[in-house]
């Protein structure tokens, strides 16, 4: 593989399993939480000095933009356990191809989308069944934070590219950078310039540029083995396939898990400004909780896909082993962490005098915390499948654990004792649905691997 970066590649294919991989998940962790962090600072700006209505916009506003940007996240994921399976062959050519594929093919798709974010925004915010009060300010918010939707797929195509082989810490170096920007620029325009809900969406914007611009910049001084040359542009069509097959079925994973997520905003939003404004940072902060047992399970997607690729299926199977274990652990200390401060969470971001939204979201962040041993498993399932070139079954997962969030949040929630209650539980219902059926899935694929 040509010159060996010590500092900061991870073969995870030799060595002590467990060690690896928290080494490998850790920066993939913080990553995680630092992008978190862009739309939080927006959330606790606009909460505090704008007003609870552009609270609102912004909130119904981050999960349009979680659903949109899944598809070009989801399609990066599935392009990185192609490039982590060539890594594990040992093969540089393979590499350079699947980099040339996939960059052309996702960076149009992005062009694409940015053009159809923008023509279909209208149809989009009515879609979501936003209050009248709050549609001026979510379209004002979402014309300006679009603009660096090119950005979102610039750093996260190379960050992918990166943690396929094995450097999970440069991403993480110029993601912090970027938030540290945001962080200022969130202040400077709203608190100093008072530019409002425009300022906090402008932020946000540059900062993404910084770290896509910055990232591919890295990417290209840092790894010259990796320069796509003419003998690279073509379109192999085995690679092809299987990128498209990867991607493809990760794209849609993404896209579904994060639909089925719009779709309960827009039964939240039929329930008022307050719940609305309630479940906008409740559902950051679940996020943030929950997401580094997610990237866990990116991390644990690359040591299957890099051992998958150098044909070691018992070191894969002593990695399920022990990542289920550091999963579980992981989870139950979180869980009793959101449980516990519930209460101060929503107040970091929201006013005190705003009591009945701290209550609703408080009750909401208890039930989730309480579960988060479920969406952990989940996570591992669709790392597995996706890193064994069964991304389908991720899909099969998504649907399930999707289809019941939305059928019991649509059912209960007409409940009058339970009313918005009813969604909150339904959420976890579907996770440990879809966990089973994946764990069923797995250890019959495994007894007739054994047979055969």
């Amino acid at each position: 593989m040509g010159k060996q970066r010590k500092t900061k590649n991870i073969d995870l294919t030799v060595g002590n399993i467990t060690s690896s991989l928290w080494k490998f998940a850790v920066p993939l962790m913080l990553g995680n939480v630092l992008q978190q962090l862009y739309n939080l600072v927006d959330t606790w700006v606009v909460g505090h000095y704008i007003g609870d209505n552009a609270l609102a916009a912004v909130g119904s506003s981050y999960t349009l933009m979680t659903f949109l940007t899944s598809i070009v996240i989801g399609l990066c994921l599935g392009s990185s356990a192609f490039l982590s399976m060539a890594y594990g062959k040992k093969n540089q050519d393979l590499i350079r191809n699947g980099i040339f594929i996939s960059a052309v093919m996702i960076g149009s798709l992005a062009v694409i989308l940015t053009g159809i974010i923008y023509i279909w925004m209208n149809p989009m915010i009515r879609l979501l069944q936003v209050p009248q009060e709050t549609t001026a300010a979510m379209r004002e918010y979402l014309f300006y934070v679009f603009i660096g939707f090119f950005a979102t797929f610039l750093y996260n195509y190379v960050a992918n590219v990166l943690r396929g082989i094995g450097n999970s810490v440069t991403p993480l170096f110029f993601l912090g950078i970027s938030v540290i920007l945001n962080i200022f620029l969130d202040l400077y325009f709203v608190l100093v310039l008072h530019m409002g809900i425009k300022g906090a969406a402008v932020a946000t914007v540059i900062a993404q540029y910084v770290s896509g611009v910055g990232i591919l910049l890295y990417f290209l001084m840092r790894y010259p083995e990796y320069h796509i040359s003419r003998k690279d542009m073509k379109w192999n069509r085995e690679n092809l396939k299987q990128i498209m097959s990867l991607s493809g079925f990760t794209c849609l994973q993404q896209s579904v898990m994060n639909f089925g997520i719009l779709v309960v905003q827009g039964i939240v939003n039929s329930f008022g400004a307050t719940v609305m404004a309630a479940f906008a940072v409740a559902v950051k902060i679940d996020t943030i909780a929950y997401m580094p047992v997610g990237d866990f399970g990116n991390a644990f997607s690359v040591f299957v896909a890099q051992n998958y690729g150098a044909g070691k299926k018992e070191r894969i199977r002593q990695g399920i082993r022990q990542s289920v274990i550091s999963v579980i652990l992981f989870c139950i200390v979180i869980s009793c962490g959101v449980f516990v401060l519930a209460q101060p969470l929503m107040q970091l971001f929201v006013s005190e005098t705003s009591r009945e939204i701290i209550a609703v979201g408080v009750q909401y962040l208890r039930i989730e915390g309480a579960c988060y041993v479920g969406i952990g498993l989940l996570f591992m399932l669709y790392g597995y499948y996706r890193a064994v070139n069964r991304p389908n079954m991720s899909v099969v997962l998504t649907v399930i654990s999707l289809g019941t969030r939305v059928l019991l949040s649509y059912t209960l929630s007409k409940i009058s004792w339970l009313g918005v209650t009813g969604i909150w539980v339904s959420i976890p219902i579907g996770w440990f649905l879809a966990d089973a059926v994946g764990i069923l899935v797995y250890l019959r694929s495994r007894r007739l691997d054994e047979k055969g």
